[in-house]
């Protein structure tokens, strides 16, 4: 008997009165008991309505779901006391200790206090968590949060794990510390885990992957063949002498037989639509490729340009003497010794750098790093306890509210109106930006076809998907025509093509000639910047260009150092010395 089985299943949502839509469509699956499976498809593809219909919270309209060898339908109760469930947005305490969240949930799941003193330690070794039993769970960095919402899901044993994308939101150590967990979790003590992920390498280290685009799968299988499809067709391309690897990518994702293209160790990551090597578009001519090992990610893209008739963007065309002009451009960001400090604690600590106007810049860093506290003093909404910060040309320390004029912001977490519709938002921050009359309606008609949103001019912005609610806020920021763009974790959730297609506009908007200022947990991410700094503990660990700091990692399997080898590689240095001089100390 399989852990799950799921037989011509249907789910349909009501929208108002008469609208309806499709959200899972005669899906058919089986996942076995002590394996991990990956659900995973662009947002909108009903991979939290199926965990949530595992999780035995709704039933299907038509088809049948058994988990554990119970029907959906007339024993959802059953299945609960069963499973463990960790949605998106986990039930945290803020206001309690690591220790009472824990109780907390054992108290409601009726875990005896000899089950508790086994299973703590347990969990408390799995997530290191010990050394902060006794701290608040709001004063944990993200990563901490997820493995403390991980652990509070496991503080009774489950039959079956089901997670909705837990990596979402945590740095690439703290992923990889999930990921540890889980991998435990499965191997040791056979757990059947069902989770949905935005990070496709997750999905390739699965036994088992679902995708899903539009409540429908396309396919399931072990990853390997799904990375199969892309079997000669996936190439390696170099940019052209002083350009950056972006501008390549941008052109390459517009191209008609280009299914995928994503920067790559200085390189431009490719997938052709047919196999082999046929006569070159122009995009493509003049072009040295290398062919590369398929992976899960080029598979997956492939099958999801064939199914989308809008998956590429059209966008403006781009300068190809950006990197050329570049130098010649002047430093509109100025952050010398900067330092915030919340009572004895210091979160930024002498942090220096400068960004030129067109430039791409990266703050990057582990949860808890300053990186947030940095972006809030940059755009003037957090002041600064010492040092020189500089932007547009206003001095930070005495001009806040002029500098914020020429400046978008895009909050970590969807920050727009969710009872306001998508125009009416956009209504309400033209106005709000002192945009009026003619020119108001010119901005807001740009803002619409821009970020293609007319088709949803009327719903409200919290019932958006994530790459919707995504564009919008982008769109709001934009609306007044800022010299300088902030973006803090704007992907974050996000599906692949959801970020390509982003980064793509970002692309353009440097272009022409607006400044980014942007923190990711996607190291891929950083690809796209023309230079990055890597914080931890609130000072600064290196900065320099994409391969400047690519230098200071190993390879690894013969292949070239990534982002996030580069990024593991300072951060684990660095606590590495720290360590070390405390022992010293001692």
């Amino acid at each position: 008997m399989d852990a799950i089985s799921g037989s011509n299943i249907f789910k349909t949502f009501r929208l108002g009165a008469v609208e309806t839509v499709q959200a899972l469509v005669d899906v058919t699956f089986n996942i076995r008991h002590g394996t991990l499976t990956a659900l995973v498809g662009p947002d909108g593809a009903g991979k939290t309505t199926l965990l949530r219909m595992v999780a035995g919270l709704m039933s299907p309209n038509s088809g049948r779901l058994e988990v554990l060898g119970l029907d959906v339908a007339t024993n959802p109760q059953a299945i609960q006391s069963r499973i463990s469930y960790m949605p998106q947005k986990f039930g945290l305490y803020e206001d309690l200790s690591v220790q009472e969240n824990l109780d907390l949930y054992a108290d409601l799941h009726g875990v005896s206090r000899k089950d508790r003193s086994e299973r703590y330690p347990r969990l408390m070794d799995m997530t290191n968590l010990a050394p902060f039993m006794d701290r608040l769970a709001g004063r944990l960095s993200g990563g901490m949060k997820q493995k403390l919402g991980l652990a509070c899901t496991l503080v009774r044993s489950p039959d079956l794990l089901l997670l909705d994308e837990p990596t979402v939101g945590v740095d690439p150590l703290s992923r990889r510390e999930l990921w540890e967990i889980i991998r435990v979790l499965v191997k040791e003590e056979k757990l059947t885990v069902l989770m949905s992920t935005s990070y496709l390498d997750e999905a390739e280290r699965c036994n088992h992957a679902i995708v899903l685009n539009n409540g429908k799968i396309l396919v399931q299988g072990p990853p390997e063949e799904v990375s199969s499809l892309a079997t000669g067709r996936v190439f390696l391309a170099d940019p052209l002498a002083g350009q950056p690897a972006r501008n390549l990518q941008a052109r390459l994702f517009d191209a008609q037989d280009v299914a995928d293209a994503v920067p790559e160790g200085g390189q431009v990551r490719l997938v052709r639509q047919e196999q082999g090597q046929p006569p070159f578009t122009d995009t493509l001519a003049g072009l040295t490729l290398t062919a590369t090992p398929t992976r899960f990610e080029d598979g997956f893209m492939l099958l999801l340009h064939k199914t989308l008739a809008d998956a590429h963007v059209t966008l403006p065309a781009l300068s190809p003497t950006q990197a050329t002009v570049l130098s010649q451009r002047e430093v509109v960001i100025e952050v010398h010794d900067l330092v915030r400090k919340f009572g004895t604690f210091t979160a930024v600590d002498h942090v220096s750098f400068e960004v030129k106007r067109g430039e791409i810049f990266g703050l990057l860093g582990p949860n808890g790093a300053g990186k947030t506290t940095t972006f809030r003093m940059l755009c003037g909404l957090l002041g600064a306890t010492s040092g020189k910060l500089r932007v547009a040309g206003e001095d930070l320390r005495i001009a806040r509210a002029s500098a914020r004029k020429r400046i978008g912001y895009v909050a970590q977490k969807f920050s727009l109106y969710g009872q306001l519709s998508v125009i009416e938002n956009l209504e309400f921050f033209s106005s709000a930006y002192g945009l009026r009359g003619q020119r108001k309606r010119e901005r807001i008609a740009w803002a619409m076809q821009q970020f293609e949103l007319n088709h949803l001019a009327r719903l409200p912005s919290g019932q958006l998907p994530g790459g919707y609610k995504q564009r919008l806020a982008m769109a709001a920021a934009l609306l007044h025509e800022p010299e300088i763009l902030f973006l803090d974790e704007p992907t974050s959730g996000a599906d692949p093509m959801a970020r390509r297609e982003f980064w793509r506009r970002i692309t353009a908007f440097a272009e022409a000639g607006v400044t980014v200022i942007v923190t990711t947990h996607f190291m891929e991410e950083a690809e796209y910047c023309d230079k990055a700094l890597i914080q931890d503990a609130g000072r600064v660990l290196a900065q320099g260009t994409p391969a400047e700091l690519r230098n200071r990692a190993d390879s690894h399997d013969g292949r070239r150092p990534n982002m996030e080898d580069a990024f593991v590689a300072i951060v684990e240095a660095s606590r590495g010395e720290s360590a070390l001089k405390a022992n010293q100390s001692q």
